[in-house]
């Protein structure tokens, strides 16, 4: 597993040496899966978007506890060359629990709706108007958009950590990609 944050990664300003900085959104209905869409600004296309075995519900109240560290696992298959973040599925672990898998997918029309509506949004958390069916069912479109450090660890390693805006303490999400 990765080192802790608080080690020497950070420097004045709370960034990582070596990291570069994206728009990482985490969306979804309250009552479903979440998403999670890595931009490398909030107003291009989405590099990456995986939906995630967590519900988008227990996801926020888990952020509100503290930190949550969401480790996610592929294998290594040395025929394949394929980028880290080019993996289809992986294994989800959620503060070193196994959840259930994350799953690499396209961005749906929806989710480049939501992209769209929130383009404006450098960080921030809110509800989004629903438009469809699946709104009553679902529960409220929830979101959360911060700044992510991306620091890559090698090949076959990459880690997202979302950024708290006054710079003083962690962060409060990490997102850890592996293959094994």
């Amino acid at each position: 597993m990765p080192v802790s944050m608080h080690n020497n990664r950070m420097h004045d300003g709370g960034h990582i040496h070596g990291g570069k900085q994206m728009t990482g959104t985490l969306f979804g209905y309250r009552k479903s899966r979440v998403n999670l869409a890595i931009q490398e600004n909030p107003r291009c296309l989405p590099m990456l978007v995986l939906e995630l075995s967590i519900q988008t519900g227990k996801l926020l109240q888990d952020m509100g506890l503290g930190l949550v560290r969401i480790a996610l696992e592929c294998e290594k298959n040395p025929s394949e060359k394929i980028k880290l973040i080019d993996e289809p599925i992986w294994t989800m672990y959620c503060n070193g629990r196994k959840v259930g898998y994350a799953v690499k997918r396209e961005p749906t029309d929806d989710d480049l709706k939501v992209m769209q509506i929130l383009q404006a949004v450098s960080m921030g958390a809110g509800v989004l108007p629903g438009e469809s069916a699946d709104a009553a069912a679902e529960g409220e479109l929830t979101y959360m958009r911060a700044h992510f450090e991306r620091v890559v660890g090698s090949k076959d390693s990459e880690t997202y950590y979302m950024m708290n805006p006054d710079g003083n303490s962690g962060p409060e999400l990490s997102i850890f990609f592996v293959r094994v």
